[in-house]
């Protein structure tokens, strides 16, 4: 269904995408932030998803800054990769650079998206707070480190799922975020860290569905 694109950032860097776009007239579009895996073949799969629910969707590959072509699996050791790229060699102003680029290219389709799992769930969180210039909603899942951001308030409209049981964020902190965010919905699901990705030990298909549902809803009513 999909594509592989070019996207330039604002400082001038050129980086790929994965693109899938909608059969007919799109409903807008969904700008889908990776984890720290790359666009792998599920993040592939998740804009397809989008796609195929009628919106443009585009996946930046984030870590093209790093090196080109990244794509991990989940494995303890893909896990260490990936943790060290997205904390210890990427710059988190370009990383939000280059997801808005991301945005400006889906705005070809009307209001646009922003979803993002795991890291790229706290990707969308300072996305919403600071880049309302490009988007018009946001979906953030299980973003760890987001605690981090609450002395600052969201300037667009944005849902959060986070799991119950997850290892890498405390309830605490989750809790810390709905009471500073209280406009944001916050939503929490007996389930594990990575509960939406289907390649991954802690999915969770029910909590994951539930999670589906309200985000295509939410988008729904945001982005028309």
């Amino acid at each position: 269904m999909g594509s592989t694109i070019s996207l330039t950032s604002s400082d001038g860097f050129t980086l790929s995408a994965y693109r899938a776009d909608p059969e007919g007239e799109s409903r807008g579009g969904v700008v889908v932030v990776q984890e720290i895996f790359g666009v792998n073949g599920h993040i592939r799969s998740v804009a397809d998803r989008y796609a195929a629910a009628g919106y443009l969707a585009i996946a930046p590959a984030i870590f093209d800054r790093e090196r080109p072509g990244i794509e991990l699996g989940y494995t303890e050791g893909d896990i260490e990769v990936g943790r060290d790229i997205a904390r210890g060699k990427l710059d988190f102003d370009t990383v939000l650079a280059d997801v808005a680029a991301a945005g400006a290219e889906a705005k070809s389709a009307g209001k646009v998206g922003v979803v993002g799992y795991c890291y790229g769930g706290l990707v969308v969180a300072a996305a919403a707070i600071q880049h309302a210039d490009v988007f018009d909603a946001a979906a953030s899942y299980y973003g760890g480190g987001t605690v981090g951001l609450i002395d600052k308030k969201p300037s667009v409209p944005m849902i959060m799922h986070f799991g119950e049981r997850d290892h890498a964020i405390p309830l605490e902190d989750v809790h810390k975020i709905a009471e500073a965010w209280p406009d944001v919905p916050v939503h929490i699901y007996d389930a594990e860290h990575g509960f939406n990705c289907d390649q991954r030990a802690s999915f969770s298909a029910v909590p994951a569905a539930i999670a589906q549902a309200r985000t295509f809803r939410f988008f729904a009513d945001q982005l028309g």
